[in-house]
């Protein structure tokens, strides 16, 4: 899909400001921002400078409509350049009515019978798509070395709870099926996801194990949401200004888990399921400043109280979507370059 000019113009300015020197880029960004004895990355006070002068939020006016436009909007902007070579092609999951479309990416040089990654990406269930996160896919395919199968669950409000979850199990359900024409060895299949993705993926491992069908064997959570029933400290320090605020996730959840909808169902809130044992080995990481931070990290120690393994990682100097943002700087792409070694590391790829 061709890019519009007016936004290839924005991509080119903020490309400039990430070449120039520290210390422009600094007088760019302003003064060093330390919330919490932490230290914003200068790398994401550049981008949430961008952000404040656009007014850029998650939640734009006029709502669900323009919210999903800015995402696919930015992506142009902060993604980089496609990531090349890696071979796409586009599939339809079958569900109880229709098909739920998701796309494989392969990089160059991958032999048959890979890892596989089946990725929910993020954007409080009711923005996002295989489109703004095509980035974060191929980068993770690429640095893993891994075939990642990127599903494009139904969003909220037209479709809200479980309607995304249940397209994320048959994304499951057929990667374990369809190995072998996927090219995948069924033995080495992960889950993961950002944000709302990371949450629809934690719960249906948690299915898939109350289930006692195949459990994937590794998650990848980039700053899950894990309780959407009650706001931790974190809420409080980063109620705003950090892009992601407060009163963007009231509104991500009153469209996808609306009253009278129980939230501490488990389903929608997986921190508080009443038994975490049997879950795979995980990769789970926050971001410093994200109003999502301590309920993350809280799902990372219920875990391990479990027996499962796992790896927490605190991005302390970075915001809530870091993965999104590899096309400009260093640090998030860092941070994201992480979690891509954990994978690789976890399906012996």
């Amino acid at each position: 899909m061709s890019i519009p000019f007016p936004v290839r113009i924005q991509a080119a300015v903020v490309r400039a400001v990430y070449a120039l020197p520290h210390g422009l880029r600094r007088a760019f960004a302003g003064k060093p921002e330390v919330r919490d004895g932490q230290t914003l990355a200068l790398d994401a006070q550049v981008i949430l400078k961008f952000q404040r002068m656009s007014k850029a939020t998650m939640v734009m006016p006029g709502g669900v409509g323009p919210s999903r436009d800015e995402m696919e909007h930015a992506r142009h902007l902060v993604g980089g350049p496609r990531i090349e070579p890696v071979a796409v092609r586009e599939l339809g999951i079958p569900r109880e009515r229709g098909e739920t479309p998701a796309r494989l990416y392969t990089p160059a040089g991958l032999g048959g019978a890979s890892g596989l990654l089946v990725y929910v990406h993020g954007g409080g269930w009711a923005v996002g798509s295989m489109e703004s996160h095509d980035h974060v896919a191929r980068f993770l395919a690429q640095r893993a070395r891994v075939r990642v199968l990127s599903v494009g669950y139904r969003l909220a409000p037209e479709h809200p709870f479980p309607a995304g979850l249940e397209d994320v199990q048959a994304a499951l359900d057929y990667a374990f099926a369809k190995a072998v024409d996927l090219g995948v060895d069924p033995e080495r299949i992960a889950v993961g996801g950002d944000s709302a993705g990371g949450n629809l993926a934690a719960v249906a491992v948690q299915e898939a194990v109350r289930r006692g069908g195949p459990v994937p064997v590794f998650q990848l959570l980039l700053y899950p949401v894990t309780d959407l029933s009650t706001k931790r400290r974190s809420y409080q320090q980063f109620a705003e200004t950090y892009f992601l605020t407060s009163d963007n996730m009231d509104w991500f959840a009153d469209r996808y888990a609306p009253e009278p909808l129980d939230r501490t169902d488990p389903r929608i809130s997986p921190l508080l399921a009443a038994d975490l044992a049997g879950l795979p080995p995980t990769y789970l990481s926050t971001a410093g400043f994200d109003p999502l931070r301590d309920e993350g990290e809280a799902y990372a120690q219920a875990l391990e109280a479990a027996g499962v393994e796992v790896y927490l990682s605190r991005q302390s100097d970075l915001i809530h979507g870091y993965a999104n943002y590899i096309g400009v700087g260093h640090r998030f792409e860092d941070a994201t370059a992480e979690a891509a070694e954990a994978l690789r590391k976890a399906l012996g790829c």
